[in-house]
């Protein structure tokens, strides 16, 4: 796809497990000629993407999983799938179980599973596929065990593959005028080459598609559901730039708005320019390249400094021109979202729709407003026991019709060029049931606690966490999600570094970062609940007296919560103040935006409680 134009969600039947035999006996076969006994089949890229260009998604080819977050394990006499459990349903249904044992990557690891072979086991791996800090995770296992890793390439899976094989995406790059980014890129150059200065390191090696994206204020088409543009970038130490891209890409323009401090070359030609630094320091971050750049900026002579990315905290801490975008955004999506609730709320209790068809609604909603570049992720739209799946992912085949007494849960989001969306609204199907309210009351309760908190500077989401689990765990519930993302601007729906988790996180949380707020909970072939709004750090006021600089959120999504679901009686009266407040702002900012029908729907869902 070209950078302005949209891709909608398309609901196959799953991929076939017979696929799986075929196309494993297949690696078999390469893996044979390369003398290997075993082949790691990470779910990432050459660019460590969470969506990727269909021509890189190996897993899915392999082992039928589609996936986000997952990797597989070929041995000539068996295969393993790992994947967490947000992918527990999807990862059965799509692989083939007389060829893929399915584990949950909570209990074994890639790691474990190297550990476990016998002594001599040579396993091999695409370096291109694997970030330096995995690779060294695999090579101590494989150290304790004897077994013996080898680098091959090409990839055994693309020869494999074939002629069958998609072509990579050459979708054009566009810029991204500074009335959204709000900051010239000379002026970003400048800023990161003075850390670069203080590290004592020539340049960076840049690899992170969304880095790209924002350091050169340009946006792409090359992978769905996120506007990224497939490269490399080496960010010097006086601010110029060199942008390695295939020339297919470079639309009209593109060239004059990089402007001359940023020279373009194709990305053959990254591992010549790296010579250029021999003897001297390459800052590379050993989490979001490849263990192939590692080598590369060894074997061109240069020392390589393992660091962040520098684009990662300025990327992730929005400027006012960002923020600014990103709220007319999200009440622009909320109009929209609120016209599909509309729609749950009448005529689709009556209809009872599919999963696939609601998500095909929300949709058709979002597209007819004409400015949604993208969705920002594949639907989730459950009902019943499969919104109990957090990550649950509808097919042809899994396709539920929603019915009377349950709930439903939709988490959608969509691109725009001033702001990227995610929300997520559980909503009742007929007249919901005591436990339906009780459950949905806990969680908003620690929504509303997460949503209103103020903290000191240096505050973590690991910090922060507790706060929107606290009622579920007085309760003795929880949940196996984290409650928090990073959310980029016209960029990735999941962004780092920040995140709001009980697993640590050491990166506090700063003014204009944006994360999501979803605590939920799910019981097990039931019934799942969750509630998002995307929110952003900004400074709080500190009260007479107060000693130390404070921050808090300031909500993003606007769309009412199903007021059926709330158990009032269950709710402070802060709690009740806030929900009323909540609901005020969404008349006052999305009720001018919808139609007359919708409006007067709204103004009775967003009445006081």
């Amino acid at each position: 796809m070209t950078a302005d134009t949209a891709h909608f969600q398309h609901f196959d039947v799953t991929t076939q497990p017979s696929q799986g035999v075929t196309h494993v006996a297949a690696l078999r076969a390469e893996m044979r000629k390369l003398g290997l006994d075993g082949f790691i089949v990470p779910h990432e890229d050459e660019h460590q993407n969470e969506y990727l260009p269909d021509a890189n998604e190996r897993l899915a080819w392999v082992s039928g999983f589609t996936g986000s977050a997952g990797a597989a394990i070929i041995f000539l006499d068996r295969a393993i799938l790992f994947a967490d459990g947000r992918y527990t349903l999807q990862s059965r249904e799509q692989t083939d179980r007389s060829v893929f044992e399915v584990q949950d990557f909570h209990a074994t690891s890639l790691a474990d599973t190297v550990a476990g072979a016998a002594k001599g086991t040579v396993i091999g791996y695409d370096a291109a596929l694997i970030s330096p800090s995995s690779l060294a995770t695999l090579e101590s296992a494989a150290v304790g065990a004897g077994v013996i890793l080898k680098s091959v390439s090409p990839n055994p899976i693309d020869l494999a593959w074939g002629p069958e094989r998609p072509a990579q995406p050459m979708a054009l790059i566009v810029p991204q005028p500074l009335e959204f980014s709000g900051v010239a890129s000379a002026d970003k150059r400048r800023h990161l080459a003075n850390g670069l200065k203080s590290s004592n390191a020539a340049a960076a090696l840049i690899t992170a598609p969304s880095s790209l994206a924002w350091l050169f204020n340009i946006r792409g088409g090359d992978v769905i559901r996120s506007p990224l543009p497939l490269g490399q970038a080496i960010l010097k130490a006086d601010g110029t730039a060199e942008l390695f891209i295939e020339p297919a890409k470079i639309s009209d323009g593109l060239l004059e708005w990089l402007g001359n401090e940023v020279s373009v070359a194709g990305p053959q030609d990254v591992t010549e320019r790296l010579t250029a630094f021999a003897g001297q320091a390459v800052l590379i971050d050993a989490n979001l390249s490849s263990a192939y750049w590692l080598e590369a900026i060894k074997a061109a002579g240069a020392t390589p400094i393992a660091a962040d990315d520098p684009c990662l905290l300025p990327r992730a801490c929005k400027n006012d021109v960002e923020i600014a975008g990103t709220q007319a955004a999200h009440i622009r999506d909320g109009a929209l979202l609120s016209t599909f609730l509309h729609w749950v709320a009448t005529e689709a209790q009556e209809t009872l729709p599919t999963e696939i068809e609601v998500a095909q609604k929300l949709e058709e909603i979002r597209r007819t407003a004409g400015d949604v570049k993208d969705l920002s992720f594949d639907t989730i739209s459950g009902f019943g026991p499969h919104g109990a799946l957090p990550h649950y992912k509808v097919t042809v085949q899994s396709d539920l019709r929603t019915a009377p007494g349950n709930l439903l849960l939709v988490d959608s989001g969509a691109q725009y060029m001033d702001g990227t969306t995610d929300v997520t609204r559980t909503m009742a199907i007929g007249e919901p049931s005591a436990e339906h309210r009780r459950m949905f009351t806990l969680v908003l309760k620690g929504h509303i606690a997460l949503a209103t908190v103020k903290f000191p500077a240096g505050t973590t989401g690991t910090h922060l966490d507790v706060l929107a689990r606290q009622f579920l765990w007085a309760e003795g519930f929880d949940y196996d999600h984290g409650t928090g993302h990073g959310v980029g601007v016209y960029l990735g729906v999941h962004e780092g570094p920040q995140r709001i988790s009980k697993a640590l996180n050491k990166y506090a949380l700063q003014a204009g970062m944006i994360v999501s707020n979803e605590p939920g909970y799910y019981k097990e072939n039931d019934f799942g609940i969750r509630i998002e709004n995307l929110q952003f750090v900004t400074r709080a006021k500190v009260p007479a007296g107060g000693e130390r600089p404070m921050y808090r959120f300031e909500n993003l999504t606007w769309a009412p919560i199903d007021r059926r679901l709330i158990d009032v009686a269950l709710l402070t009266p802060a709690e009740r103040a806030y929900m009323d407040g909540y609901h005020a702002r969404v008349l006052e900012l999305v009720g001018p935006r919808v139609p007359d029908t919708v409006r007067d729907w709204l103004a009775q869902v967003c009445a006081p409680l």
